[in-house]
């Protein structure tokens, strides 16, 4: 494999609108950004990724775009990001930001005048189709519930949108408009951005025929996915978009994709792939309910397990997947993965040792290095993401009381990730003199950064070390391109691998148990490279003494990282 500058970095993800306001309107912005680059140089971050900071009218939270060569006035100015750009290159820390370009907002330019022209060469930016006997042309549902099709006022035709209706489908299959995104992006890239994180990316291929399929669902539609994994040829697309921007640039993409084909995983982040990574969903996958979160289940262990290994196996025959727990886009991690009685500093350290260990890019989402969890909400019109509100929809049309719709939202909305990010215990955790645009875990007073800065146990710095460790002259070499080789699969509740290399090789075990467990150690123990748990003399000698007789004693919720011969 060719080694790339981005295989050893660990990034950041921030949430501009959640991270930190500093001009007290309840809104984060780009000079909060700029004011914690310390900060995350300190936690260990090389990358950030921003997500959008684009003029939007904010219907997707600024996943519909109005103007790509603009910066939202709520997050600042242009040259605020140019501030930040300059600012994060004297820290040696790369930028990176979010790509949409599967759609735009209806109140972009060129949208705008798809309108007023439905049969202009603006509309074939965009997919206006007619009708079928006064009906839609296909029956597709969309991500966000409802029809994709949208009436096209004062005409006989429909626009497309698999999102929300605000947000109309770019036509990938018009060369003038791919050029037209491709002129942006490299405008971004010769600014000094390092690359870029792609959203909904395969979604870009579309059936042009959009034929109708058999119905998912009560409302005689069908998820406007099947049409995606039903055609062929994003790939072309996808090289296309390589070919004109990143590869000019060497720079970094990590792709969000969802419905990937099974074999074409080395197409996607091979040697020559679309992108240089993609994030591994497969974990987040496990909680997906056939017809909505109502059904999503709790994550099982030994299928979280699974999901993760399998992963991790199948991509390091080809490149580099980038690993998540969180994203803005899912619950807070400790909450969904771990069990009630492992959601404390234990269970999160635990949980962030096997994320940040295996081979791949690590992200972490702001919020994640201290531990943050789900909120709590009282009421359907405390969530402000519209992708929650039409989950409650469907569980309530699925029969569900107002009290267990709340409670699946609870547990599974992307609002929880997206209250502001909690750095100190004073008024509205620090994070706005103003009132926030959505509400405040109300754990802020227990978990936040000004707390767990001055503790050295606490999860924040235990992130640090872990982070250091992976960085570490001694240990990047295995951490960034040693082989992940699972280990203890027979058992009911650990967690362990091993990264290898030649000359090195370290184990990384977890006990996701209540109880205590005991491994028979299959090579000699060298040293304790990291523990998450408090050592105590008694505690030390009782390890080496295991390490000793080739065993490894684990308490519940521990996790230890440990070279061996």
């Amino acid at each position: 494999m060719n080694r790339k500058w981005w295989h050893d970095k660990v990034a950041y993800q921030i949430y501009p609108k959640s991270f930190l306001d500093t001009n007290g309107d309840g809104i984060g912005d780009l000079r909060g950004v700029i004011s914690k680059l310390d900060y995350l140089k300190q936690l260990g971050i090389d990358m950030i990724w921003l997500s959008p900071v684009y003029k939007s009218p904010f219907v997707d939270q600024g996943y519909d775009i109005a103007d790509y060569y603009a910066i939202a006035e709520e997050f600042g100015t242009m040259e605020d990001f140019d501030e930040l750009l300059a600012e994060a290159k004297k820290r040696n820390m790369y930028i990176i930001m979010d790509l949409v370009i599967n759609h735009c907002s209806d109140q972009h330019e060129w949208f705008q005048k798809a309108l007023a022209d439905p049969d202009g060469e603006y509309a074939d930016y965009f997919y206006f189709r007619k009708g079928k006997n006064g009906n839609p042309p296909s029956n597709y549902r969309s991500y966000f519930g409802g029809s994709c099709w949208e009436p096209v006022p004062g005409t006989d035709k429909y626009y497309f949108h698999m999102f929300a209706k605000e947000q109309p489908d770019l036509n990938w299959e018009n060369p003038v408009l791919r050029q037209k995104l491709y002129d942006m992006i490299n405008w971004w890239l010769d600014k000094g951005l390092a690359g870029f994180r792609i959203d909904a990316i395969i979604n870009i291929k579309k059936d042009l025929n959009f034929p109708d399929y058999e119905p998912d669902g009560p409302d005689g539609m069908v998820n406007c996915s099947k049409m995606v994994d039903s055609v062929d040829g994003v790939g072309k697309l996808l090289e296309d978009l390589k070919k004109h921007t990143f590869e000019k640039y060497d720079a970094f993409t990590v792709g969000e994709v969802f419905n990937m084909k099974a074999d074409e995983l080395a197409e996607f982040i091979g040697e020559n792939g679309h992108f240089s990574s993609m994030f591994d969903f497969s974990a987040h996958c496990l909680t997906e309910g056939k017809r909505g979160w109502y059904e999503a289940g709790p994550v099982q262990f030994k299928d979280w397990r699974a999901a993760i290994t399998n992963a991790q196996l199948t991509a390091q025959t080809c490149g580099f997947e980038a690993n998540i727990i969180e994203n803005h886009d899912e619950p807070r991690g400790v909450s969904r993965f771990l069990p009630s009685y492992a959601q404390n500093p234990a269970g999160t350290k635990m949980l962030a040792t096997v994320s940040i260990l295996l081979r791949g890019i690590p992200f972490i989402y702001q919020g994640q290095e201290i531990g943050m969890q789900n909120a709590i909400w009282n009421s359907i019109d405390e969530f402000n993401d519209i992708s929650t509100k039409d989950q409650y929809r469907i569980a309530r049309d699925a029969g569900l009381t107002d009290r267990e719709a709340l409670a699946v939202c609870n547990r599974m909305s992307r609002d929880n990730a997206r209250t502001p990010v909690q750095w100190s215990d004073q008024p509205n955790a620090g994070f706005t003199s103003g009132t926030p645009w959505l509400k405040i875990n109300p754990n802020y007073t227990q978990i936040n950064v000004a707390n767990q800065e001055n503790d050295p146990s606490s999860v924040l710095n235990y992130y640090r070390r872990l982070i250091a460790l992976r960085k570490s002259t001694a240990y990047k070499e295995v951490f960034t391109y040693g082989k992940f080789v699972p280990a203890y699969q027979h058992t009911d509740s650990v967690m362990a691998y091993y990264r290898e290399t030649e000359t090195q090789r370290i184990l990384v075990a977890a006990n996701f148990s209540k109880k205590p467990v005991t491994l028979n150690l299959e090579h000699p123990a060298k040293q304790v490279l990291l523990s998450n748990m408090e050592a105590t003399d008694i505690m030390d000698s009782t390890l080496s003494d295991s390490l000793e007789s080739a065993t490894l004693p684990l308490r519940s919720c521990e996790i230890l990282v440990l070279e061996l011969e």
